[in-house]
Order: structure tokens, then sequence, then C-alpha cells
């Protein structure tokens, strides 16, 4: 059984000791899932830090204490140079994750826009109206209890180009990495959950606050819900899930409901079976709170995939990953490709059973007035959640309030 050396890390507290494997997780950042590879194989590895140096892109995406904010909406929706012709001719445009080919155009009678960004609703119910304007960021202080806790924000963005456009995120997920390093927690936001938006004076769909200001105010939408810090950001595209699939050879996936095509079961899948299969969510039985499920659960495949011998003794087969992984990842400037390296190494003994799949509480889907269909937050549940990812005791977390079927009161 591998034991951390490091001083910090020489008593495991009895909590640490009831799980099953010590000083296992995983950085579900896909450029840091692939430099967990990369550290397998030793004299390998200098060639593809530099792979992952080479293709990453850094921007200002986190939000930290004192600094400024800008909200600006992001008025030209999904649309990327080029998509009018594509459009025209019935092949291009931007997909979103329900496969829907959007151009960007007008509201046509019971026609939804859905490259708008969702409306900030004030306390009366009324649409506000947001100008741009700036604001200045506030961190939450970083719990004593946590030790040396890692929390990521993982952003999946259906935008080709960040450098034109932010496009929307499809995906949120929170990535708790915990002191010991031996544990990782994903926690799913579903895009509509309903909770307020930072520097707004209102609320709507969570994934507003990208659209109105990027991956800093989401950052600073997020925090106060879950009251810690947020220490670093990862922007993915989603075309890089498909590359990175294909260039392990596809993976096995555990398709939990079924839907046309995806029988209940584990299935094999390549790129773009998978992508088909995370973009459903009208057959399934809770929408998109159904769907951000079937991502967890093809995200999980990639990374039991990308871990196994197979991949990591295969020089060919991971350097095509490392590079499908990196392609399309856009992270925060303070993230180095050192300090990704070094988590990795603390992390490298993962395992599957060593990450956990978790939805942000709720309690169920309403038909707003203003904002549309919503995921309402469960609050008192939410505020449970941050407490344990304050005291680093996510082992310990259960959720009996959001609905296991239907959409809930």
């Amino acid at each position: 059984m591998p034991v951390d050396d490091t001083p910090r890390h020489a008593e495991a507290s009895p909590a640490r000791d009831r799980r099953r494997h010590p000083v296992r997780a995983l950085v579900v950042s896909v450029g840091v899932l692939a430099l967990v590879g990369v550290l397998a194989l030793g004299g390998y590895a200098f060639f593809l830090q530099r792979t992952v140096e080479g293709n990453i892109e850094r921007e200002d995406l986190n939000a930290e204490d004192n600094s400024v904010v800008t909200i600006s909406p992001d008025r030209s929706g999904s649309t990327q140079p080029g998509d009018e012709e594509a459009t025209a001719d019935g092949d291009g445009g931007s997909v979103d994750l329900d496969g829907a080919v959007e151009t960007g155009g007008g509201d046509g009678e019971g026609q939804v826009d859905e490259d708008a960004a969702a409306p900030i609703v004030g306390e009366d119910g009324e649409q506000i109206e947001v100008p741009q304007s700036e604001f200045v960021a506030t961190t939450p202080p970083r719990p004593a209890e946590a030790g040396e806790a890692m929390n990521f924000l993982i952003i999946g963005s259906d935008s080709r180009d960040l450098s034109v456009e932010r496009g929307r995120s499809d995906v949120i997920v929170l990535m708790h990495i915990s002191d010991e390093r031996d544990r990782v927690d994903l926690v799913h936001f579903p895009r509509d959950l309903f909770v307020p938006i930072a520097g707004t004076g209102g609320s709507s769909k969570i994934n507003a606050a990208y659209s109105y200001g990027g991956a800093p105010l989401l950052v600073q939408t997020l925090q106060p819900l879950i009251d810690v810090p947020i220490d670093h950001v990862v922007i993915v595209n989603f075309e890089s899930f498909q590359a990175m699939t294909d260039a392990i050879g596809g993976v096995d996936v555990n398709v939990a409901e079924a839907s046309t095509g995806f029988p209940q079961g584990v299935m094999h899948m390549d790129g773009a079976t998978g992508l088909e299969f995370v973009r459903e969510r009208y057959e399934l039985s809770q929408g998109d709170i159904s769907r951000g499920q079937r991502q967890q659960a093809f995200i999980q495949a990639i990374m039991t995939k990308a871990l196994s011998r197979e991949t990591l003794t295969n020089p060919a087969r991971l350097a095509g990953f490392v590079d499908a992984a990196t392609t399309n990842l856009t992270v925060d400037a303070d993230l180095q490709v050192g300090e990704m390296r070094d988590l990795g190494f603390a992390m490298r003994g993962v395992r599957g059973d060593d990450i956990h799949f978790e939805t942000a509480p709720w309690s169920g889907i309403a038909d707003h007035p203003v904002a549309g269909s919503i995921v309402v937050m469960a609050d008192e549940q939410m505020q449970v959640l941050s407490e344990h990812l304050q005291n680093d005791t996510m082992e310990d977390y259960t959720d009996p309030v959001s609905p296991r079927s239907g959409f809930g009161g």
C-alpha cells in the first residue's frame, strides 16, 4: 500500500484510515489528468510536459481578492466567425449539448433565443437591465480545518475560440481535492440552478454569470454558495472530450438510464457516440439533472481508461491522449505546469473508487415567469455541502434532499 512520506501526512486521522485506498485522487482538469500519466513514464515526461506547455492557453479566469470584476454581457452569443456561411449550408453553427444549431438570430414567435444570456431578476420578480459595470472581488477565507485542500472550478464551454467570445458554460463542476490528496469530489452545478448573480443585485440561472462576466463573475457567484475559495479555474472545449476518447481507443460507459440508441448497462463509446450520449436530456427522467449525471459517467469512464495500465504503458497512446487533452484547454494565469505536475505526483495513486460525484443540492424544477425553467436550489442542504467543503469532510457528506426521480416539489 503506497504511503505519502511528506511530513504533513505522517499521521492520518481515523476518518482517513477508513478509506479503502490512501493517497489516491485525480484532478479532473484534463490537463492535470494527462500529467498524472506523464509522471508514470519517467524519462518520457519531459517530452509530454513540453506538449502540455505548448498546448494550453492562459487567461485571467479567476477573481482574486480585491481584484476588479467587469460585468459585460457577451452580446455576440455563440456565433463564431464563419458560422453564418456554415449555417446557411445546413452544416455548422454553434452546437450546444442539446445538439441544437443556433444562429444568433432573433426571437420569432414561440422561439427561444438560446444565445441570449438568461435575464437577471430582481427581488420584485421583474427583470433588471444590467449595464456594463465593475465591482471589487471578495474571496472567502480558507478555513484552518481544510488544511491544504484545493478547489478547482471546471467550466465546459461551447466556444470554439475564447478570444472571440466566451460562449455558454454548459457544464459547471467544482472539483474539491482533499488535504491528504487521497480523494476527489466533483460537484456538478446544474446550469439552470437559480442563484444570486454577484454584482448585479439580482438572481438568475447560474450559467448567466458566465454570460455576463465570464469565469471571474462565475467564481464570484459560486464562492458565496459554498463559502470556500476557488484556487484555480479551467475551461475545456467539448471538442476535446471527443478527441481524448478516440485517443485512448474509446471508453466503457455505464448507462444508468436508457434512451434511444443507448440501452441500459455498460456500453463502449467512441468520441462521437460519447458526445451524443452527453447531449441528450429530453428523453431522460430528470432532464438537465439526468444529463449532468450522464456527463459525470462519461468523465469517469475517460478517467478510468486514461489511468489504466493499458494507457500508461503505451507511450504512443499516452502521447496522443495528452495532446488531445490539452489542445482545447484554457487555465487561469496562475496555474503553472510545474504546479500541475507536482499536484499530479502527490495524487499518483488514484483509482476510480477515490473519485466521487455529487450534484449541487436542489429541491425541484419550476417555471419562472421571467427566467423560464429553473432548478430551485435547496438552501439548507447547500449550507450542509458548504460545511463539508470547509472542513474537508466530504467523505461524510450525504444529500437526502435532492429528488432522486421526477422533478421534485
